[in-house]
């Protein structure tokens, strides 16, 4: 009997090569189902050890209130009885070479056009009409094996580890009724020793085709400077920011931005770190699930996958995690996103999911050929598409050439220095500590962001979510926040707006101190009779320089509708702020409040933790 058939033996076992590591980790044991992230047993093992691999589906997501399919897919635990750590070239000659053939080579289930008509759909009906920033939408390549077994499916995870590179994850997982086989290039979440990390990865440079050094980094280059590229990796790095600042008690700290080459691709991504002090239970509900195979804001990105996709996502996009305790017995945590992921069952019918991230400016023909090229990788270990050169050493080099590394690092001048640095040194601003702040939550987290803003000046926050909301929430604060959300502020007979306008009201007649951001702000102007209307151009996830507050500033918006002035002018002791080219408002004073259609918390905000003290020193100064 070799390690390798003492692996087998077990009812569930996985081998997983983490972040280009020499070894591989063998885990096997009894399949635990699972009803909530809750249920995972707490750690026995002796210190330094991993006690359980966890798998989740998307629809766990539904702990979070989100919307999403329900598919049956399990929650479920292998707990590792058996687990070691042999070298990886010695894995790999356990391995076995046997033939991967098929019954049924099958195809992407949706063509090519109707993935593409998706794509418009979203982009007009749903993005152009407020309803989030962006959206991941997934299709499937469907394909049916013939004799389907460990011993092919260890085939294709020893093709992966010789021919992938740049994988957080390489691995081979049975779950009893299911093998999950692939190289995910994308940490989810990790935690060490307190140490919170994420790893926020978006933009894809595609290599395939590019065959001289020379041209490679020509075109990626190009793929720098693409301006879609850089704001479609913003947003998920302020998607991810909401989650560290609900996660961390410091918030979250911004590193990078770094290139993740991989065998066909190249990636660019930030790393998010903090501390928390938080159970790995709680870290993996509470980062259900990555902006960057959801999209932002999450809660509705979830909404717009369950409106689109016909069925449930399975594993795809959500996680698998290894968690137990570290050499001093703390909580450790590692766990990668499930994508570039073969999902295969005992009959040998195979499921590879891939999506892309569809935003304002999105082409829909490129953004179905990226959906190919996620794929290519996984679907060419199967030997379903043309299986490419294997990287020689140094294949990556030109990623590391200086004019390349000033592209990328030139992208932070456009960013706040706030989240690019550590947050636990700034002083407290005395006027405002204590102060009691109750913010309405519509459906986005950039409420968890202004929250840590507020608590590094000193204040103290409630978060009340619009369906929590009375006419009592404000009663006992210092000042009120109507928050960002979705939607068309317009919409008076829809719940959420309902809720908002109501809100908006009571503060206006009590004359108590508050401040609007994006939907609240634009809820506001509306109630004091200012037009709302839609953009010339969608602004979501986009950077404007104007007049805010006397001085000039870069600040990030993402909104789809805008107020304007009326004909009949500035209802009395109201005053705006305006772009100079458009009329749009995006900072509007009255005597008791301050509405921004841009988003201060934002990472798109150069300077968002100055203004933010700046107005909240106006509105609650002994003066006010």
């Amino acid at each position: 009997m070799t390690l390798l058939d003492d692996l087998l033996a077990q009812p569930a076992f996985a081998l997983i090569r983490g972040r280009e590591a020499d070894t591989v980790t063998l885990i096997g044991g009894p399949r635990i189902d699972l009803e909530t992230l809750a249920d995972i047993p707490a750690s026995e093992t002796t210190a330094g050890a991993w006690d359980h691999l966890v798998v989740v589906p998307f629809a766990q997501i539904q702990e979070r209130g989100f919307k999403a399919h329900q598919d049956g897919t399990p929650l479920l635990a292998i707990r590792a009885d058996f687990q070691t750590e042999v070298a990886l070239n010695e894995v790999l000659n356990l391995l076995p070479d046997e033939p991967v053939t098929f019954a049924d080579k099958g195809g992407f289930e949706t063509t090519e056009e109707d993935y593409a008509e998706v794509v418009r759909t979203i982009i007009d009906d749903e993005i152009g009409n407020g309803e989030g920033a962006n959206v991941v939408i997934g299709r499937h390549y469907r394909a049916r094996l013939d004799d389907w077994n460990h011993a092919t499916a260890l085939t294709v995870f020893r093709r992966l580890l010789e021919a992938e590179r740049g994988a957080y994850w390489t691995f081979c997982i049975f779950t009893g009724d299911r093998h999950l086989v692939g190289a995910s290039p994308e940490r989810h979440v990790s935690l060490d020793a307190g140490q919170l990390r994420m790893n926020p990865i978006s933009g894809t440079f595609r290599m395939r085709g590019l065959e001289s050094t020379a041209d490679r980094k020509r075109e990626l280059l190009k793929f720098l400077a693409d301006e879609k590229e850089i704001y479609e990796l913003f947003m998920v790095v302020d998607e991810e920011l909401k989650m560290m600042c609900d996660l961390c008690h410091e918030g979250g700290l911004v590193l990078g931005p770094f290139l993740k080459p991989m065998t066909h691709l190249v990636h660019t991504e930030y790393l998010l770190a903090g501390r928390t002090d938080r159970d790995v239970r709680e870290v993996l509900r509470d980062s259900m699930f990555a902006a960057t195979v959801t999209g932002s804001p999450v809660e509705n990105a979830c909404r717009l996958i369950e409106k689109y996709e016909t069925e449930g996502r399975g594993y795809y996009s959500s996680v698998a995690a290894l968690v137990g305790r570290d050499a001093d017995g703390k909580d450790r945590l590692d766990a990668p996103i499930l994508i570039r992921t073969a999902d295969i069952d005992l009959d040998g019918n195979l499921k590879v999911t891939a999506g892309a991230t569809l935003v304002r400016d999105s082409d829909p023909a490129y953004e179905t050929q990226e959906t190919w090229a996620k794929a290519s990788g996984i679907l060419s270990a199967f030997g379903l598409v043309e299986k490419a050169p294997a990287p020689t050493e140094g294949f990556d080099a030109f990623t590391r050439e200086d004019d390349v590394l000033i592209a990328l690092g030139s992208r932070n001048q456009r960013l706040s220095q706030f989240w690019l640095s550590d947050q636990s040194g700034v002083p407290v601003e005395s006027q405002l500590a204590g102060k009691k702040v109750v913010i309405l939550d519509n459906e986005d987290d950039f409420v968890k962001m202004l929250t840590h803003v507020f608590g590094v000046l000193g204040l103290t926050v409630d978060v009340v979510r619009h369906e929590d909301w009375t006419p009592e929430t404000f009663d006992a604060a210092d000042l009120a926040v109507l928050g960002p959300g979705p939607g068309d502020p317009r919409a008076s007979s829809e719940p959420k707006m309902a809720v908002v306008r109501e809100a908006a009201d009571q503060l206006l007649e009590r004359e108590q101190r508050f401040l609007a951001v994006c939907l609240g702000h634009q809820v506001l102007c509306d109630r004091i009779g200012l037009d709302l209307v839609y953009k010339d151009i969608v602004f979501q996830g986009t950077q404007s320089t104007l007049p805010v507050l006397n001085r000039t500033e870069t600040v990030g918006f993402y909104n789809t509708f805008v107020a304007r002035v009326p004909e009949a002018g500035l209802p009395e002791g109201v005053s705006v702020q305006t772009d100079p080219e458009t009329g749009d408002i995006h900072l509007v004073s009255g005597p008791h409040y301050r509405g921004l259609q841009f988003h201060p918390e934002s990472i798109l905000t150069q300077n968002g933790f100055a203004i933010v003290r700046d107005l909240l020193l106006e509105l609650l100064s002994e003066e006010s």
